[in-house]
Formats: structure tokens, sequence, C-alpha cells
């Protein structure tokens, strides 16, 4: 019976894929090389981003959803490349120096990294479960601009299958409007594997959203958060924040520094505030 039936599956299986369109069968088999070379990659110094990366794969369960165009297939990698990408980066521990230590624990840490310039990562522990702050962060996404004041919008632009927007963001004025205003057109990917979120994004070109009038059109990327359980009290959620962006412009280096540093612990302050309503 086993055998009979594994020979079923087998041409049923053949059937469609020798039916799936040129793309599909490209997707299929940039999926099984992407699954050979994460298999083979020794895991990291932190489990979490082994789980992540080990299980995260181009386009992974997407393929039954339907059939992707080829632009949204260049998105869904784009998603992909920011996640490995910004997963990467927080692998690496070292050389990261302290920007500043909030007396409630927040911290902030930056490095140079040659080919992306400097980048800035928030260490926080939230006094909410994941899924609640998973759910503010991203299902709520368009309404950070009532919480947030760096925030003036947030716009979802496209849906891609389930896991990637593309999202149009103007940041608000900063104070004595030391940085003009900045707008940004990102590709968003999330991941939630096991305990642990991670939510991925970068800059990408999207036709129906030209620069706008008033607005700098500023990069950013790769950044991501990282959303954990806090171990031992799983009502408490441990967010980290990796944060890169060319706010393009004449602006001094240092002006640059400190606002992004001080808009990362900003944004957690803001955060603990909206949840806790």
């Amino acid at each position: 019976m086993l055998p009979a039936t594994s020979k079923l599956c087998a041409a049923i299986s053949y059937r469609h894929l020798r039916n799936m369109t040129g793309l599909r069968r490209q997707a299929a088999v940039a999926i099984s090389q992407e699954l050979s070379r994460l298999a083979c990659r020794s895991p990291g110094p932190s489990s979490w981003i082994h789980q992540v990366r080990r299980r995260s794969s181009l386009l992974s369960s997407r393929l039954e959803e339907k059939p992707f165009s080829e632009m949204e297939m260049s998105y869904i990698k784009q998603g992909e490349e920011a996640l490995q990408k910004s997963l990467r980066i927080l692998e690496d521990q070292n050389d990261w120096k302290t920007e500043t230590v909030a007396g409630n624990g927040d911290k902030v840490l930056s490095k140079v990294l040659p080919d992306v310039g400097k980048v800035f990562r928030l260490e926080v522990v939230v006094d909410q479960p994941l899924d609640t702050v998973y759910g503010e962060l991203v299902d709520n996404m368009e309404q950070m601009g009532d919480w947030n004041p760096n925030v003036k919008e947030v716009r979802i632009l496209e849906k891609i299958g389930k896991d990637t927007v593309i999202t149009h963001e103007k940041a608000a004025a900063t104070p004595g409007n030391i940085v003009g205003p900045r707008d940004f057109v990102s590709v968003r990917c999330s991941r939630r594997r096991g305990s642990t979120c991670v939510l991925a994004g970068m800059s990408t070109t999207y036709g129906a959203m030209p620069e706008q009038e008033g607005f700098i059109r500023a990069e950013n990327g790769p950044t991501c958060m990282v959303l954990r359980p806090l171990p031992g009290s799983p009502s408490q959620t441990r967010l980290t924040w990796l944060l890169s962006i060319d706010l393009k412009g004449w602006l001094p280096k240092t002006i640059i520094n400190q606002v992004l540093s001080q808009t990362q612990v900003d944004f957690a302050k803001h955060l603990r505030q909206r949840l806790a309503r």
C-alpha cells in the first residue's frame, strides 16, 4: 500500500510541477537552493538568530497562495534580503559602542559598517506580552503616527502575500526643524518562528509613489525589530531594534547621530505609553 501511495503522490506532484508557470518553477528552484544553503551554515553565537535564518527561506510557503508577478517576486526577495542582512549585523557581537543608557535600562549601541555606515541598536524590555507588541507594530502599523511624535504618517501602499508590504512613511519635523521633512518608501516583511518575531525592511522604489514636493526622500535599511519573550517572564517582551538610515541632504554627522539615537529612546517611551492604554 505504501509504495503505491508514494507513486501516486509523485505522479501528482510531477503533473503540478509540469503545469507551473516558468516563474513559479524558478521560485521552486530558488527555494530548494536557499534551503540547502541555510542547512549547511553552522549555527551563529545567538540561537534565536540561527532559528530564524534556518527556517526563513525565500518565498517559503508563498507558492501555495497564488502566483506572483515578476515585480511582486522582486519585492518579496528585497524583504528577505533586508531580513538576512539585518540578522547578520545583529549576529556579530563585536565592536558595538554604547551611545546612551537610560535610567530604566533602555540602551542604544552603535557601530560603523564598511558597506552600510553607522547603525544603531536599541535594546529594551517592554512590560507587555509578545503578541500585544507584535499586534501594535504590525497589525496596527498605520496607526503609529497617532502615538509616536517622530512619525507623521505610515501608509500601506500594497500588500503582497501574507508577510510583505510596501509602505510610505513621513517623518515628523524635529524640534527647531534641525532635520527638514523626510519621507521613505520601504518594503517590509514579517516573520514569526516559534517564540521569535522579526520585522525587517529596507528602502525600495515604487512607481505609484514618486518623490513628494516638500519632502526629501531618505533611505533606510537594512533595518529590523526582533521581539522575544523575556526568559522566565512571558508577560514581558525583549525588543531589539536595528536602525540604519541615510537622511540625505547636507547634515553634520554629529547632528544625525544625536537625532537617530534619541529617536530610538523616544520610540521605546512612546510605545510603552501606547501599550499601557
